[in-house]
């Protein structure tokens, strides 16, 4: 993220002194062109720095700018926002409290440190829900998120389907599901989420764009999430439930929606519960995960699935003669 690097750039050569374009480029994994153009970006952001010429010059930081640089600087207080971003927090119960320290940490920081994490919780966004971890190659993810920070336009190739696609983009953000990225683009006042690993070319481009107003990067994820499942398949199921801690963890499974509850005829404490499955394989899978604490009660032919293989399972272990048979 270039917010980053340019504090990273003036730490470095406070605790360093004089340093080359070279030397910079090599501590930070950039280019000496990047460096040069970082250079330009703090001297028009106010932050005296210069160049020496000379066989032993270089990039000079003025040492009164050192006591401006105490306290908290962007790039902690991005790892903060970053890394406590997860549901984690939510099922701990302690989201609330996680905002309000943020909120006093962003109020007692410098103007210019909290503006600049401030912006980053509209352009990045961590969901830690349970979906499947994933290991994938994301070699354009640097330069989008660069694209993303800078607010310049993106031309992406892309794989869809069997075919591929060009598309210039606003990167309005990113967004990590664990540990897949995806990006967040506008195209012709349409919105879409692209996932990064699908990227077979990516340029960010000169022009800039203007970011919408109001536009709330964690919302529209949420937005899309939710229009997503809608748009599954859905199997239909009534089922029954040994206590309510079960129904919470069944309404957290990926592929189900619990629809409606109500108290279940038979033993004290049941519940029955409609919900919709993705699918009936799906369906029959996740409900012999719940072993003797859930069970089907309509429709017909899912019971009798999960009859079966419950017997095939209860075969399994058959004593004959005393002997375990063990397929």
């Amino acid at each position: 993220m270039r917010a980053g690097r340019l504090i990273a750039i003036v730490l470095l050569m406070q605790n360093n002194g004089k340093m080359t374009s070279k030397a910079l480029a090599e501590k930070l994994e950039v280019s000496e062109r990047t460096i040069i153009r970082d250079m330009e970006s703090l001297c028009e952001a106010g932050v005296p720095v210069y160049a020496e010429r000379g066989l032993h010059g270089g990039w000079v930081l003025d040492g009164g700018y050192r006591t401006q640089l105490t306290g908290m600087h962007p790039d902690e207080l991005i790892s903060v926002l970053v890394a406590s971003s997860t549901s984690l927090l939510g099922d701990l119960g302690i989201s609330q409290q996680y905002e309000a320290a943020v909120q006093k940490l962003l109020a007692a920081a410098p103007d210019a440190v909290s503006r600049g994490a401030a912006l980053v919780r509209q352009k990045i966004h961590i969901d830690g829900a349970g979906w499947h971890q994933l290991e994938e190659s994301q070699p354009f993810l640097p330069l989008v998120q660069e694209a993303v920070w800078e607010e310049r336009l993106l031309h992406i190739r892309y794989q869809r389907g069997e075919g591929v696609t060009d598309r210039t983009i606003r990167p309005l953000g990113l967004v990590a599901k664990r540990n897949i990225w995806y990006v967040v683009g506008e195209a012709a006042g349409e919105r879409k989420t692209y996932r990064i690993s699908k990227l077979l070319g990516a340029e960010m481009l000169e022009e800039r764009f203007e970011r919408p107003e109001g536009f709330d990067l964690a919302g529209y994820w949420e937005q899309s999430i939710g229009e997503f499942k809608q748009s599954l398949p859905k199997y239909p199921a009534v089922i029954a439930l040994s206590d309510i801690s079960i129904l919470a963890r069944l309404a957290k499974e990926r592929y189900v929606t619990v629809t409606e509850t109500s108290p279940a005829d038979g033993p004290a404490g049941w519940l029955s519960a409609h919900v919709e499955f993705q699918a009936e394989q799906s369906a029959e899978e996740i409900i012999l995960s719940y072993g003797s604490r859930l069970k089907v009660i309509w429709p017909d032919e899912l019971r009798e699935r999960v009859t079966k293989e419950l017997s095939a399972a209860l075969d399994s272990y058959t004593v004959q003669g005393n002997n375990l048979v063990q397929d």
